[in-house]
């Protein structure tokens, strides 16, 4: 009997790096950064076009305090590492840029990794003709629940401020008030910020004395009188920004429980993460923490020992949504919920990246809230809708988001002594406090 032999030709099995499609051998052309302060906060946009007339994605790379140094790190560094590469391989791109400095880790370099990453990312949803959060999954939820902040000069301007914010839809505030004769975080008025004027910008190096005993007094009182004055469906925060000795924190924290606050902000700096631990014994107010992180090794221990209870990452600050959405996942398994970084010193573009992870990740806590200005909308088309209380998506491919660079060019950084740097911040006998 003669075997039947099969002459058909073996199928084709493509090599698992092959590409396929019209989109297969889009590159990058160009990397250019994008430098404006329309409300007089120096934001960082960095630009990626592709070989595919038309195609390019925007990223945040905004660290308004060394704006310039990223703008080099971008331009002198990374533009020649990405001209060529597939805009496709995003995590094989992260990877390569994240060691290429060999020394890895800090906030300049993280900024101008996370300009190209987000940037990256809008170009796959805009291939994709997908919002970026489809990319990561698809909704979990409608829109993202916001807090925004009421602050003023002493109890009565912060409530009227709180009450504005709660009529137009805000259910979670942020309160924040002034110290008589002391320097204090976050005590302007929501007409300040609308103006684009913050603390960090219109303070002059030396003007500031700070009084930490002063603060600890006056800031219980602060959440007694919003308590009473303002009712029990309200969520209140607060954001002590690291400027308490760490045991001055952990007694803050026991004298604010009775106002069952939504958060308790940046209690100590990320130098002082071995308090933790202690603060955990000694007070069940709900913690947000990490704002200032720029390595895993200082956020992976608190979530992963479940020592605080929001995970408050500058996405652009840790190298862009890559990164981001893998803490995100990471912080869900020890039911740690997110509050990225969203105040006037992330760029819209940053919002949008921001929203995508808030929509698509189970574990979303809130999101903090930035009032965009019609000057912040007029450059930036697209900014995400703030209705009721939240922030909404456009749905469009990508980001949603574009920069019109012609705008954006008549608001160039503002005149400042420190070029934007934080200015001093000091004791009153002149020793140097966190900011």
């Amino acid at each position: 009997m003669t075997d039947i032999v099969n002459t058909a030709p073996d199928p084709v099995v493509p090599a698992p790096w092959a590409r396929f499609g019209d989109d297969a051998a889009i590159a990058i052309r160009d990397v250019r950064v994008i430098c404006t302060a329309p409300d007089g906060i120096r934001l960082v946009v960095v630009k990626v076009e592709t070989t595919e007339p038309g195609l390019f994605g925007l990223g945040c790379a905004t660290f308004t305090q060394r704006p310039l140094a990223v703008k080099t790190a971008v331009e002198e560094y990374l533009r020649s590492f990405l001209i060529g590469r597939s805009v496709h391989d995003i995590e094989d791109i992260w990877q390569a840029v994240f060691v290429s400095s060999y020394w890895r880790g800090g906030p300049v370099l993280n900024n101008a990794l996370s300009g190209v990453d987000i940037a990256l990312w809008d170009i796959k949803g805009k291939i994709a003709k997908l919002p970026v959060y489809q990319l990561f999954g698809g909704k979990c939820r409608e829109a993202a629940s916001l807090y925004a902040h009421a602050s003023g000069g002493d109890i009565d301007a912060v409530e009227e401020n709180a009450r504005a914010l709660m009529a137009d839809g805000f259910r979670h505030v942020r309160c924040q008030v002034a110290v008589p004769g002391s320097a204090t975080y976050g005590a302007h008025t929501n007409q300040d910020r609308r103006a684009g004027r913050s603390y960090a910008t219109h303070l002059q190096p030396g003007d500031a004395r700070w009084n930490p005993a002063a603060y600890g007094r006056i800031v219980p009182r602060l959440f007694d009188a919003m308590r009473q004055r303002l009712g029990e469906e309200v969520e209140f925060l607060h954001d002590i920004h690291e400027r308490l000795h760490p045991m001055s924190a952990i007694r803050l924290a026991q004298d604010l429980e009775p106002y069952r606050l939504f958060f308790l902000e940046d209690p100590f700096a990320p130098e002082d993460n071995g308090y933790f631990p202690l603060l955990r014994q000694q007070s069940s107010i709900p913690i947000a923490m990490g704002e200032l992180f720029v390595n895993q090794a200082e956020y992976v221990p608190l979530v992963r020992d479940r020592l605080i209870d929001f995970i408050r990452i500058h996405i652009s600050d840790i190298g862009g949504l890559t990164p981001a959405r893998k803490l995100g996942a990471f912080a869900e398994f020890f039911n740690v919920r997110t509050a990225w970084h969203g105040p006037g010193d992330v760029s819209p573009v940053g919002h949008a990246a921001n929203l995508a992870l808030d929509l698509s990740q189970p574990n979303f806590g809130i999101q903090e809230a930035h009032l965009f200005s019609d000057r912040l909308r007029e450059v930036f088309p697209g900014c995400p809708e703030i209705r009721d209380g939240s922030l909404w998506s456009n749905d469009h491919p990508g980001l949603g988001i574009d920069i019109d660079e012609e705008k954006a060019a008549r608001y160039p950084f503002p005149e400042h002594p420190l070029n934007g740097g934080w200015p001093d911040i000091r004791l009153r006998d002149g020793t140097i406090v966190r900011p």
